[in-house]
């Protein structure tokens, strides 16, 4: 038996199942296959169409992701993901994500580059704000751009810049200008000065509306600078005429005083005087009147001629006696108006206002006078003849001015203006042929014929053209009455087909438009009616558009609702979309609130297929930059190595480490949820690290400090003590020599201590008797003091002291409620308390260092 299983397995083993052998040579054949096609994967570097090729032709999964790794173009990548989205997922994932990064870099470069589009728009547009650069730096901080791009920007936006100051200066430039213009009315200045600075300022502000950005200037720069530029030439033209009549009177009074004084007449002279110009009252114009009274001094007085002789017969008959006119007291108030009157008309006239002078002219002949003195009655005359003189030139002007006027008139026609213009043009014309009869007196008959003729002429046209307009305006109303009574019948009708009312609204409304021009009269009453009539249409149309409204809002919030995670959501949607058709067709809403709410609910839904795609690439990006920004910090911070040298540098450099890294690290935006915990702990502990050196540094400089302030402490109370006990036997040099043994102190410490020390020292010899007695006077404040501070710092002070510190606790709180006064830190109050010089027991020294332990250590 078991021999024959022996043969039996013998034979088996020496020929095989050829089932087994097939097996084995198509697995052999397989593995051949496969090395084959991954060898082909590999040998496709550089070539990416040769890759997708291969990918499309291959049997085995690991030679395709292989060869997918040499794929980058988009067209190609797209490609192989719509061949392989449902033959290899890992394939397939591998060609969206590098998709998805594409199409992101493409969005920002495109963000990017209409950021620099916009840039360049703002450097070529003539008005640029502020607002619109800052509103561009905005969107530019989100925008994730490629070097190239990036300095692109960053030129345009220092161009931006540049012409934002640019726009500074001009401004502050012009601003100067308006106050510099302001200013030389009031300056004091000659004429020739100010005529020179005033062309100053008309060079610079030429230059200023020469400027590239004199657009961005404020309107009312320009016209504050004309007003001022106004008010400077006026007291320009001022100056000027007061040089002039200063120098004609110094002219006359030149001539007068180089004439023979025998041949000068005192009437003569009185009356050439009185008939120059008048000079505003001033010193010049008192010292011009005395020259003129020694002028008229040094006149020969006129000679009185005797009196004749009367005829023998006219010594028999009386001359016959004149009526005696009885002239009516005037008063000063009356007189005095009467000059006033006379300077704003002779004022008027040095202006060239006729009209004013003609007025004041009037007033003077109404009013009640009296007699007038010989200079008044002079002054008068002169002024009236100077009045009638241009008086006459008024009218010979006038009568010029309205010849052009005709000209002007009877070139009308010729001209082929528009209507409009044309009726302007004569109406002007019009206006400025009665403002000269306003000015120059009425003209000639004849000369008015010939001007209302050429305007009647002119205006012809016009008049047939706004006929035709009225006509035109008559037909419109009739077609407008028309409409009203269409729109009222559809509006009777109640019908409840709302495709049909809203076409037909639209309809009517479009036609209302369309209309022409109407009499306003009678569109303010036709566009009531109309718009009655249109609301009552509207009316069931509109309350029935809310309602299809209100549904279409509801499939929004439905689709906004909807998950794209789960599997029923997109059947869900079609379903939406389907019933959105549906209403749409039922009652289609204006087109504005119809596009908008299509907008919507189609972002609404492209959202629900694109939202994570497009979303989670990127934010998957940003939080791997933020993740290597952060280890980054905490590399920065666990290798951080403080420089040998004093503590206070030393310190400063750690706290700007950490306050840099600290802002650098809120900076940053979230990291990976799976690594947020892990950074966040790392994080901790490198600044824990860095605060750890930082801490044992302030505690060792603390606890030197304290040392030393309690060593120089001692050794002012040790010297103090001595000159209580009269215990002089050093010399000043040793004491000197233990106080610069010590390490020096802070500033406000070593200045306390160091005068307090001084003037214990100084009193070493003679002056120890009045700094003991100085020391003593001082104990009682000294214990007063260590009772506050050991109040303000929580420290114990012992039984004995009780009663004082209860009071004492008291004034502080009270010293601590006063409004208006700033509290005092511990440090302040120890700084003071150090340099009271006082007696000092043990057991105040002792309380004192309890207080330099707690409070002296911590003082920076």
């Amino acid at each position: 038996m078991f021999e024959f299983l022996f043969k039996r397995s013998a034979s088996k083993t020496a020929v095989p199942d050829p089932v087994v052998a097939e097996q084995a040579a198509a697995s052999a054949q397989s593995a051949s296959r496969r090395a084959e096609q991954v060898a082909r994967a590999h040998a496709v570097v550089g070539d990416e169409a040769a890759a997708v090729e291969f990918i499309l032709s291959s049997e085995f999964a690991d030679a395709r992701l292989i060869a997918a790794e040499h794929v980058h173009a988009l067209p190609l990548l797209e490609k192989v993901h719509h061949a392989m989205r449902n033959t290899d997922r890992r394939v397939a994932k591998l060609m969206q994500g590098r998709i998805d990064l594409i199409r992101h870099q493409a969005a920002e470069t495109q963000r990017a580059q209409a950021s620099i589009d916009t840039a360049q728009r703002l450097l070529n547009d003539e008005k640029l704000s502020p607002n619109q650069v800052a509103e561009l730096d905005r969107q530019w901080q989100v925008i994730k751009a490629t070097p190239e791009l990036a300095t692109a920007f960053t030129a345009a936006r220092a161009a931006l810049a540049a012409r934002l100051e640019a726009q500074v200066v001009l401004q502050r430039a012009v601003i100067d200008a308006v106050a510099a213009a302001r200013a030389l009315a009031s300056n004091g200045q000659s004429a020739g000065e100010l005529a020179q600075a005033l062309a100053s300022l008309d060079a610079e502000h030429a230059r200023h509306a020469q400027s590239p950005e004199r657009a961005s200037l404020p309107k009312h720069l320009e016209n504050d600078f004309i007003q001022a530029r106004e008010q400077a030439q006026s007291a320009l033209q001022a100056l000027q005429q007061h040089q002039a009549v200063f120098d004609a009177r110094q002219v006359a009074l030149a001539e007068w005083q180089a004439q023979d004084a025998a041949t000068l007449d005192a009437d003569t002279l009185k009356r050439a005087w009185q008939a120059l110009p008048r000079l505003p009252e001033s010193s010049l114009s008192d010292s011009l009147q005395q020259q003129f009274a020694a002028v008229l001094a040094s006149a020969p007085a006129p000679v009185q001629a005797a009196p004749e002789a009367a005829p023998a017969h006219a010594a028999a008959v009386p001359a016959p006696r004149k009526p005696r006119q009885e002239h009516a007291p005037v008063s000063k108030e009356a007189t005095e108006q009467f000059v006033k009157t006379l300077d704003a008309m002779e004022a008027a006239l040095q202006e060239g206002l006729l009209h004013v002078a003609s007025e004041h002219d009037k007033t003077l002949r109404d009013s009640k006078h009296g007699r007038l003195t010989p200079a008044q009655a002079d002054r008068l005359a002169h002024v009236r003849a100077q009045f009638k003189q241009l008086a006459d030139w008024a009218r010979w002007g006038g009568n010029v001015s309205r010849e052009e006027l005709v000209k002007a008139g009877e070139e009308l026609p010729a001209q082929q203006l528009p209507m409009a213009e044309l009726a302007k043009k004569v109406g002007s014309l019009r206006e400025r042929w009665k403002s000269l009869d306003t000015l120059s007196g009425p003209a000639p008959k004849s000369l008015w014929e010939r001007f209302d003729a050429a305007c009647s002429v002119a205006y012809a046209p016009a008049a047939q053209h706004f006929k035709q307009l009225a006509e035109e305006r008559h037909g419109n109303a009739a077609k407008a009455q028309e409409l009203i009574a269409e729109t009222a019948a559809l509006a009777a009708e109640e019908s409840t087909d709302w495709k049909h009312v809203a076409s037909a609204s639209q309809r009517l409304r479009q036609a209302w438009t369309r209309l022409g021009t109407i009499d306003r009269k009678e569109k303010k009453r036709l566009d009531a009616e109309f718009g009655a009539a249109l609301d009552a249409l509207s009316k069931p149309l509109d309350t029935q558009r809310q309602i299809e409204t209100a549904r279409r809002e509801q499939l929004i919030v439905e689709v906004g609702l909807l998950k794209p995670s789960e599997r029923n959501t997109v059947d869900m949607l079609k379903a939406l979309q389907d019933k959105w058709q549906e209403l749409a067709k039922a009652l289609p809403l204006e087109r504005r609130a119809e596009q908008a709410l299509w907008q919507r609910f189609r972002a609404a839904c492209d959202d629900i297929f694109a939202k994570r795609k497009e979303t989670a690439h990127a934010a998957d990006h940003e939080r791997r930059e933020h993740l290597h920004a952060r280890e980054a910090l905490c590399v920065a911070l666990e290798t951080a190595v403080v420089p040998e040298g004093d503590d206070k540098a030393r310190t400063a450099f750690i706290h700007h480490l950490l306050r840099d890294t600290r802002a650098a690290w809120n900076a940053t935006g979230p990291v990976p949820r799976a690594s947020e915990a892990k950074i966040e702990q790392r994080y901790q502990a490198a600044v824990a690290g860095v605060q750890a050196q930082a801490d044992a540094i302030a505690e060792r400089a603390g606890a030197a400090q304290a040392n030393a302030l309690r060593d120089k402490l001692r050794l002012a109370q040790a010297l103090e003590t001595a000159l209580i006990d009269g215990d002089v036997s050093t010399d000043a040099v040793a004491w000197s020599e233990r106080w610069s043994a010590l390490p020096a102190l802070d500033t406000h410490y070593e200045r306390s201590l160091q005068q307090r020390f001084a003037a214990a020292l100084a009193a070493l010899g003679e002056g120890a008797g009045a700094y003991v007695r100085q020391l003593q006077a001082n104990q009682e404040r000294l214990l007063d003091e260590v009772l506050r501070l050991e109040i303000v710092a929580g420290v114990d002070s012992g039984a004995e002291f009780a009663r004082d510190r209860l009071k004492m606790q008291v004034e502080v709180l009270q010293s601590s409620l006063k409004s208006g006064q700033k509290p005092l830190t511990q440090v302040s109050q120890l700084m003071q308390l150090c340099a009271i010089a006082a007696a000092t027991d043990a057991r105040t020294a002792s309380r004192i260092e309890t207080l330099l332990r707690r409070i002296g250590g911590h003082a920076k």
